[in-house]
């Protein structure tokens, strides 16, 4: 193992130097490596200590045990928050925000193998960066409508640029993707069969270069094309763009409903219900997020997100975000 950039804590980030390749392994694996304040600062010292640094070309990240990243610490946010004050909360998504734009803006590339559960917080530190391995065991889901907050960490910039109004279902409902998904609506730009991962990676670690398209075809000849399972909610992307592309929350399960009765999809059904479970808040909030995050840059769809973030934390409009995340 390398030694960590001072101030990291080396119990929850590991880093291993191999040549001009350095890796960063998110080490909770019992919290599925969900993202701690000490985590973000690590990786906020290792993104800039890197940047500046000529040996390093190449930066792996990955998660230890059964998920890449389940998502940030919120709850451990929240229980600060009813502790005192809701600026600590203010400062943990500031930090994580803030890595969230050095990543998406980085000089070096940045090679995410996500393996496992990828939610949230998981996200914002691999869907930003320039490549994104997908597998068969990926699983995939911005889940926060059903916790009373909304989808964050830059998701309005990547989930609006899906194709059509793919990422407004996945904001709203919720949506669970697996790894051929991500990789067919572009969230993930490779396919590699788990079993294969570890000699993409030995590849990567011999790599002396930042090349985007060296590297792109280092990881091409691990990739395949994979197919979409049939129930697949890309195969019923016509009627997710005929009812997500509607302007309301309430327009878009009209018309939903309006399908149930054209169709006997359990998939429609399914949809509407996850709809309505949802924070009626954070379903409002996260539509008009991806709305506006179309037209704008990851720079402001962050900022915005981070003025949105501390209205929640306040409770200024709802207390849904307290319940979603105690009761969880």
């Amino acid at each position: 193992m390398a030694s960590l950039p001072p101030g990291a804590d080396s119990d929850q980030l590991l880093i291993e130097a191999n040549g001009s390749t350095r890796t960063l392994i998110l080490n909770r694996p019992k919290q599925l490596n969900a993202l701690s304040s000490s985590m973000i600062m690590g990786l906020l010292r290792c993104f800039t200590a890197y940047e500046k640094d000529d040996g390093v070309k190449v930066l792996i990240m990955k998660g230890k045990g059964r998920a890449f990243c389940a998502g940030g610490d919120v709850a451990a946010v929240v229980r600060d928050i009813n502790n005192d004050t809701w600026k600590y909360g203010a400062d943990f998504f500031r930090n994580e925000f803030l890595l969230n734009y050095i990543i998406a803006t980085y000089s070096k590339p940045q090679v995410s193998l996500l393996a496992g559960i990828v939610m949230g917080g998981g996200a914002g530190v691999s869907l930003h960066g320039r490549f994104r391995v997908a597998t068969e065991n990926t699983f995939f889901a911005m889940p926060e409508t059903a916790l009373g907050l909304f989808p964050d960490i830059g998701a309005s910039y990547f989930l609006s640029r899906l194709p059509g109004f793919y990422g407004e279902y996945v904001a709203l409902a919720g949506a669970r993707l697996d790894g051929a998904e991500m990789h067919a609506c572009g969230l993930a730009t490779h396919f590699v069969q788990l079993n294969r991962l570890p000699l993409l990676e030995e590849s990567l670690k011999k790599v002396d270069t930042s090349n985007p398209f060296a590297l792109c075809g280092i990881i091409d000849q691990f990739s395949h094309q994979p197919s979409l399972k049939e129930n697949s909610s890309l195969n019923r992307l016509e009627m997710i763009n005929k009812c997500f592309s509607k302007r309301t929350v309430e327009e878009i399960i009209y018309a939903l409903e309006q399908e149930t009765s054209n169709s006997a999809d359990e998939w429609v059904a399914a949809t509407i219900q996850s709809l309505k479970k949802a924070s009626p808040t954070s379903l409002k909030i996260s539509l008009r997020s991806i709305r506006e995050g179309r037209t704008q840059t990851i720079g402001e769809c962050l900022r915005r997100e981070y003025r949105m973030v501390c209205h929640v934390m306040r409770g200024d409009f709802s207390r849904d975000f307290f319940e979603g995340y105690t009761v969880r």
